[in-house]
């Protein structure tokens, strides 16, 4: 595999103002800011054509052409885990996780992850920040998520969900009764007394929610949610902030709301249902090397329809 890869970008105009190695770390988020520094001194970052120092200040609309050159990830190891791959070529995989399947490593998943997989597949994939994967899904959320196997495809990506113009649908069963759609406009951060948590708070990052009814229940709402941005837990966030928590959400969801004269069987279903219930159904992005829009659907894993064909039995 070819070591050096090239990679462009337009700056945005809303960055203007801030130093050049500070706008491409907001552009190429994947590299750490001092290998962006050494590659900027080193010429391997041409603005207009121009090679500048790293705190030469942008004015946006500047065209960026990086040479970027990526070391193989060697701290994670291939494990023969199962992959349902729905889609796979040259440049991309689109994969249907499990929930209860962990994307990274982190502390207590040190094996076992979506990497781990991945790793094993397309060992190629070790030359890729982050072995390709350019978004997550939690730990317990079920559904499509997509991955590059180029560093070309990679920037192509995460310009793309940086444009806000990947489509990203989730189902999502809510608690309570919901009479309309709406959106969420909330900044959202790390909770500022427990640090596993996040939280809607002033000085968080921009985060909007759009939802739309699907199905209504006596005291559920099945919800379609499409992320404008993508902040950690971000629809478990913004459903809890506006009272309507995910069903089975072991940390902002709250105990359980039964609907009125429920039998055993539902009781127990809503008790036992022991994970948030979220589904990132469909996911649509511009093919990085084709420029054709594509759309994958994946259909609900069957605790989570399991669960649906109850609260319609009542």
């Amino acid at each position: 595999m070819n070591p050096f890869q090239t990679l462009t970008a337009e700056i945005p105009v809303a960055l203007a103002g801030l130093r050049l190695d500070q706008a491409l770390s907001e552009i190429f988020p994947d590299f750490s800011r001092g290998r962006l520094q050494t590659w900027i001194k080193s010429g391997a970052a041409k603005v207009d054509g121009a090679v500048l120092p790293p705190k030469h200040r942008i004015l946006g609309g500047e065209y960026v052409v990086l040479q970027a050159e990526v070391e193989p990830d060697t701290a994670v190891v291939g494990q023969d885990i199962p992959l349902e791959i729905v889609h796979e070529d040259d440049d991309i995989l689109i994969i249907d996780k499990p929930a209860g399947l962990v994307v990274h490593p982190a502390a207590g998943h040190s094996d076992g992850t979506l990497q781990n997989a991945l790793l094993h597949h397309a060992p190629e994939l070790a030359g890729i920040p982050r072995c390709g994967i350019v978004h997550r899904i939690d730990k317990d959320t079920s559904g499509l998520l997509m991955v590059a196997k180029t560093l070309a495809a990679h920037n192509a990506l995460v310009g793309q969900l940086q444009e806000h113009s990947v489509q990203r649908e989730y189902l999502a069963l809510a608690q309570g009764a919901m009479t309309a759609g709406g959106t969420v406009d909330a900044p959202i951060g790390r909770h500022p007394r427990d640090r596993k948590r996040y939280a809607v708070r002033n000085d968080g990052k921009p985060a909007v929610t759009h939802y739309r009814v699907a199905e209504r229940f006596p005291r559920h709402t099945l919800l379609r949610v499409q992320l404008e941005t993508g902040r950690t837990h971000q629809i478990r966030v913004h459903m809890s902030h506006i009272d309507y928590p995910l069903v089975g959400d072991p940390v902002y969801g709250g105990r359980p709301r039964l609907p009125p004269g429920a039998g055993p069987h539902l009781i127990a279903c809503l008790q036992e249902f022991k994970r948030q219930a979220l589904h990132a159904e469909i996911l649509g992005i511009v093919h990085p090397a084709t420029g054709e829009y594509c759309e994958w659907q994946s259909p609900l894993p069957d605790d989570f329809a399991g669960l649906l064909d109850v609260l319609r039995a009542g």
